[in-house]
């Protein structure tokens, strides 16, 4: 099949753009520093919690002590389910808009409005002002990951995809380095409104470069994979001038749903590992927070290491003449295996209840496992839909993702207490049920599908 950049004519867009050029690797760096900042924002608000005891509005009672806050409780969850709502349910959107505007116009548009919610944060006197800086801040997060991962698939041959995945996305275990000791600092000097102005700040400094980059001008052409798939669902579209595929051609595709599932069965194990782990040491081994800093930056050290080495395995396959099948999905059988270890953590406590390093090894390799699974399950939608349709297969994923993580967080948090041996199996299995099922739905990565049962042509495998 001859298709090449010669598929990306838009206005702004030229065909003569190189495409082996180390210009990608900036535009890496740039999706790991929006990926950093946008981790770093929704943080903020957590890490200065303490310091919101001494506002009158949010309801914090100095005659009661710590475990009978009920109004100071409360009104801390409404405002961080604020948050996660609106997150969950603006991937559904996110994603849609990004592939209409396309990535520049629409990754500035996302960051535009998560970095100065960020900052309206510094403005607010009540919970509901809270709740609303947190939504628009959760809307505009939401569209990090479309517009990233359509970057990718725009900017990276096929064996490097899952790789530029993997360094950008450990800009979300950077974060968890960084953030702590960042609004530390600045709350110390400034107080805690300072320090939603300072990371919101980042974004705006990020938004300035990412408007002066030529984007759409350096682009690469097409991939291969890409220009076969462009073809594939242009006999299935008829949607006119509009190079955004219809939902109905998408629903018609196994692939969506085979994303979709991954990311429903296995956000909600990282978000526990994230969400969780200072009160599992807190509870098991007794630390205070200062004596947990020094676990929980190996675990986010290692997570990284874990993201980036997942990417480059699969690549490294794939450029040793491996299918883009067996190099996505042999790597992530190695990551899921690699996560099943985690189901031994709640017999460490009884072994060495004076040490806390066994288990924090094993949550480490499985938190890594999961930053390299994550990857290259988000390098499959490139491989699966074509550039115009990535955003939006993420968004939808996304989603579910977020509907996962609700469910699982529910379930560890009627079940951590007295049943760590249940919440560390379903963690440890979710990977292995994930794949299992993704095979299913798609057995052969790279290879164009038929939803009708026709029969691929020659040009289509080649």
């Amino acid at each position: 099949m001859s298709m090449n950049a010669a598929r990306y004519t838009e206005e702004g867009l030229t065909t003569s753009a190189p495409q082996n050029t180390n210009i990608r690797w900036f535009v890496c760096a740039l999706l790991f520093a929006a990926t950093t900042i946008n981790y770093m924002d929704r943080s903020v608000f957590a890490l200065i919690e303490p310091l919101l005891h001494k506002l009158p509005f949010m309801g914090w009672d100095f005659t009661k002590d710590n475990a009978h806050q009920t109004v100071f409780d409360d009104n801390f969850g409404n405002i961080v389910i604020c948050f996660q709502i609106a997150y969950g349910v603006g991937f559904l959107f996110a994603g849609r808009i990004i592939d209409k505007l396309g990535t520049k116009v629409g990754y500035a548009f996302a960051i535009g409005i998560w970095a100065f919610s960020s900052m309206s944060h510094s403005l607010v006197f009540s919970v509901a002002g809270f709740c609303l800086a947190r939504v628009f801040l959760g809307i505009g997060e939401s569209g990090n990951f479309p517009a990233a991962i359509k970057a990718t698939s725009e900017w990276f041959p096929t064996e490097e995809r899952a790789k530029a995945v993997g360094i950008f996305n450990s800009g979300s275990n950077i974060s968890s380095i960084i953030a702590p000791a960042l609004v530390a600092l600045v709350t110390a000097k400034w107080g805690w409104r300072a320090a939603f102005i300072t990371t919101g700040s980042m974004g705006t400094i990020w938004l300035v470069v990412w408007l002066c980059f030529p984007y759409n001008r350096l682009r690469r052409g097409s991939t291969q994979t890409q220009a076969n798939l462009e073809a594939d669902f242009a006999i299935s579209s008829s949607n006119g001038g509009d190079k955004t595929l219809p939902y109905s051609v998408l629903l018609q595709r196994p692939g969506l749903y085979a994303f979709s599932i991954g990311k429903a069965l296995t956000d909600g194990v990282w978000w526990f590992y994230l969400f969780y782990l200072p009160e599992f040491l807190n509870r098991n081994y007794g630390l205070n927070l200062r004596q947990e800093y020094c676990y929980l930056v190996t675990v986010y050290g290692v997570s990284s290491v874990g993201s980036i080495a997942g990417g480059w395995l699969s690549g490294f396959l794939i450029n040793r003449g491996h299918t883009v099948n067996f190099g996505r999905k042999i790597t992530m059988l190695i990551c899921a295996l690699l996560v099943l270890p985690v189901v031994f953590v709640p017999h460490l406590g009884g072994l060495f209840p004076n040490n806390a390093w066994p288990a924090t090894i094993l949550i480490a390799l499985a938190a890594a496992a999961h930053q390299g699974w994550s990857a290259n399950l988000f390098s499959t939608p490139g491989d699966m839909f074509p550039s115009t349709a990535v955003s939006t297969v993420v968004g939808v994923g996304g989603a579910m993702g977020a509907l996962g993580g609700a469910a699982f967080t529910w379930i560890v948090k009627r079940n951590l207490s007295l049943h760590q041996l249940l919440v560390f199996t379903m963690a440890a299995a979710a990977y292995i049920v994930s794949l299992v099922i993704f095979q299913i739905l798609v057995p052969r990565l790279g290879i164009i599908s038929h939803p009708n049962d026709e029969p691929p042509t020659d040009s289509a495998l080649a």
